[in-house]
Parts: C-alpha cells; sequence; structure tokens
C-alpha cells in the first residue's frame, strides 16, 4: 500500500495525538509507580492524605486525559482506514481485479499501527526525560520525602509496544472488514449507498444552499462528530486549566492546556480539510454556476457551526462535573483543599478564544475554497 502526502498527513495527526496520550499517561504512572516506595516514610495523618490524594490524581488524570485521547486515536484509525479506501477504491479495485486477496491487501494497513508506534515512542521518552522536573514540582511544598525517578520495562511494554502491535493489528482487520466487497464495485470509484427506508422529501421545499449545506452534513456524520469532539477538548480543557491554580499546580493547567489545544487543533484542521475535500467538486460546479465564495462557503462550511458550538457548550458542563468529582473524590480528606465553584470568567475567556480560533479556521478554508477551479477539477 502506497501512502501519499495527503494519507500521510492522516498518520502525522494520529502520531501525534498517540504521542501526547501516553506523553501524559507515562508521567502519572510512572509517577504512580515510584511513589509508593515512598509510602512507609509517611506517617503523619496529614501527610497520609495529601499522599493518597496525589496518588489518585495521577490515576484520575491518567485515565481521563490519557485514556480518552487512546478512544480518539481508536476513533481517528477508523475513520482515516475508511476514508482510504473510500479514496482509492478505483486502485483498490485493480489489485482484487489482479488476484490480490482481500488479507493481502489489509495486511498494508498495519502502516497506520507504525504512526502509533513511533507516537508512543516518543511521548515516552518526553515523559520520561521530563520526570525529574514533573516530581518536583508535585512536591514543590517539599510536604512528602524525596521521590527517586526510575525505569518501569513493564510500563515501556504496556504503553508503547503494546498499544503499536494492537493498532497494527486493529488497523489489518478494520481494513479487511472495509475490503469485503466486489472488485467492481471498488473499481467504480465511488462506494454504493443503499437507500434506506422511505426517500426524504420532508426538505424537498428547501432553497438550493440550504438543502445542500443539511445534505453535507448527514452525507459526513462522522466530520460532525470529530467538528464537535474538537470544540468539546478545547472547552473542557482550557475551562479545566483555570482551575489548576487552586486545585493543583501550574503544571497541571500547562497540560491541560496544551491537551485541549493540540487535540481541538489536530482534530478540527483535518476534519475540515476533508470536508473542504471531498466537496470539490460541488464547490467548482457552484462557482461556474455565480453562485458567490460566501455561497460556497457557506453551503460546505456553515452547516458544522452549531455542532461546534454544541461540543463547546457539552464541553463547559463535563469539565465542572469532573472537577467537582475531584474535589469531593479525591480530595476529600486534604482539608486545605479549596472548594470549586463554577468560573464564570474562565467560560467568557475560552468561548471567545474559541470563536476567534474556529473563526479564524474558517477564514482560512473560504480562501482555500477561492483556489478551487472548475478547470481543475475537470482535468483530474
Amino acid at each position: 500500500m502506497i501512502v501519499g502526502l495527503r494519507d500521510a498527513s492522516k498518520l502525522v495527526s494520529i502520531l501525534i495525538i498517540s504521542c501526547y496520550a501516553i506523553f501524559i499517561s507515562s508521567l502519572f504512572l510512572n509517577y504512580n509507580m515510584d511513589v509508593v516506595t515512598i509510602e512507609e516514610q509517611i506517617t503523619a495523618e496529614p501527610m497520609k492524605a495529601l499522599y493518597n490524594a496525589q496518588v489518585s490524581t495521577g490515576k484520575v488524570v491518567s485515565a481521563v486525559s490519557g485514556g480518552c485521547l487512546l478512544v480518539t486515536s481508536v476513533i481517528m484509525l477508523f475513520f482515516y482506514i475508511k476514508h482510504y479506501i473510500d479514496t482509492h477504491r478505483a486502485e483498490l479495485g485493480i489489485l482484487k481485479a489482479l488476484g490480490y486477496s482481500n488479507l493481502k491487501i489489509a495486511r498494508g494497513f498495519w502502516v497506520f499501527g507504525l504512526s502509533v508506534f513511533a507516537g508512543t515512542a516518543i511521548g515516552f521518552s518526553l515523559a520520561f526525560a521530563l520526570l525529574p522536573t514533573f516530581y518536583i514540582v508535585m512536591n514543590e511544598d517539599n510536604i512528602l520525602p524525596d521521590i527517586a525517578v526510575r525505569f518501569h520495562p513493564s510500563l515501556a511494554v504496556c504503553l508503547v509496544i503494546l498499544p503499536g502491535l494492537i493498532f497494527s493489528l486493529l488497523a489489518c482487520f478494520y481494513g479487511y472488514h472495509k475490503l469485503k466487497c466486489p472488485a467492481l464495485e471498488l473499481l467504480r470509484g465511488k462506494a454504493e449507498m443503499a437507500p434506506k427506508g422511505k426517500p426524504d422529501t420532508a426538505n424537498k421545499d428547501l432553497p438550493f444552499l440550504n438543502e445542500l449545506k443539511q445534505s453535507t452534513v448527514r452525507s459526513r456524520k462522522s466530520l460532525a462528530f470529530f467538528i464537535a469532539f474538537a470544540s468539546f477538548c478545547y472547552s473542557s480543557t482550557m475551562q479545566m486549566s483555570f482551575s489548576m491554580d487552586e486545585l493543583a499546580s501550574e503544571m497541571f493547567a500547562a497540560l491541560c492546556i496544551s491537551i485541549g489545544i493540540i487535540l481541538a487543533c489536530t482534530t478540527l484542521f483535518l476534519a475540515i480539510t476533508t470536508v473542504v475535500g471531498a466537496n470539490t467538486k460541488s464547490i467548482a460546479l457552484m462557482r461556474a454556476f455565480g453562485y458567490s465564495l460566501k455561497d460556497c462557503c457557506s453551503a460546505v462550511l456553515n452547516g458544522y457551526r452549531p455542532l461546534a458550538y454544541i461540543g463547546f457548550a457539552i464541553g463547559t458542563v463535563y469539565q465542572y462535573a469532573l472537577l467537582k468529582i475531584m474535589v469531593y473524590m479525591v480530595f476529600k480528606e486534604v482539608a486545605i483543599t479549596p472548594d470549586y465553584t463554577f468560573d464564570f470568567q474562565a467560560l467568557i475567556i475560552t468561548f471567545f478564544s474559541f470563536v476567534l480560533m474556529y473563526e479564524f479556521i474558517m477564514y482560512c478554508y473560504s480562501r482555500r475554497i477561492r483556489k478551487i477551479s472548475l478547470k481543475d477539477i475537470m482535468m483530474e
């Protein structure tokens, strides 16, 4: 299987997300495994409460942040394999017509797992290099004894080698499943959409641009999910970072901000790129028929805007509920922990920064739409 530049960008996105997932998980899991060595030195009750709170925090952050990032990597892996098959149906059909089996073709999808392995290896290495500083920050008040940094081979196997193998197997298995169709169907160059139920006549009286806007969103439901998910990540992590100065440390806040920016920008960038790429012919024809650039952008991109703001709202509720649970469940025995209340100032700042980021990305893609011409499409 030959991976082109557009496909390589998708591999890079999986690499980035898997890298950061393992980076976060490695920091806190390594800390939890090393902090056990000082448990016997802690005798005072206040120190025990703080010790238990920090261990619980590490487990929660590893499960929530690292776990969510890994789940995102799996979803993106399946989406990109499906997208690769949909955009290379003719080439794959030729291979099947030449006698290549589904299994032999699907084995080429292991390269998606290779990107995960590269990401996990980089993330694990960066986390291990940062551990000395991370341990100092976690014990910045010198309440707990010093913790020595240790290398845990079992952690390297579980966080680097196993994810690469598992993702490679998942990619091959999913690719094999998606290739179970006749060679002639692949050679036609596009997937056949079997009608389900009665035809939709509810929107037959809608203006053309509104109907096109709705059909674009309906035909790319997975992309709608990614755009809403990107907004969710930005909203929840950015607002959470404002509370970390009181509940944890500045490093926690920095980690939350970086998670939100990396996840939101990577996911949103690739989702919108795929939307524009899948509608280049429609855009070119609309421009040829005299529709303005504003009309083209509205039909292709504006349908996703409500989903983005819905994702932002869900992220706001999620971060508040998560921090409430952490305060009352994790830090309940630590008397000095402040109570957590909803931060409306953080909401306003995060919302306006999100609007600026989202609208700026939409503006950049409107510039890209301007460069799409009917001549280029006809010559493909």
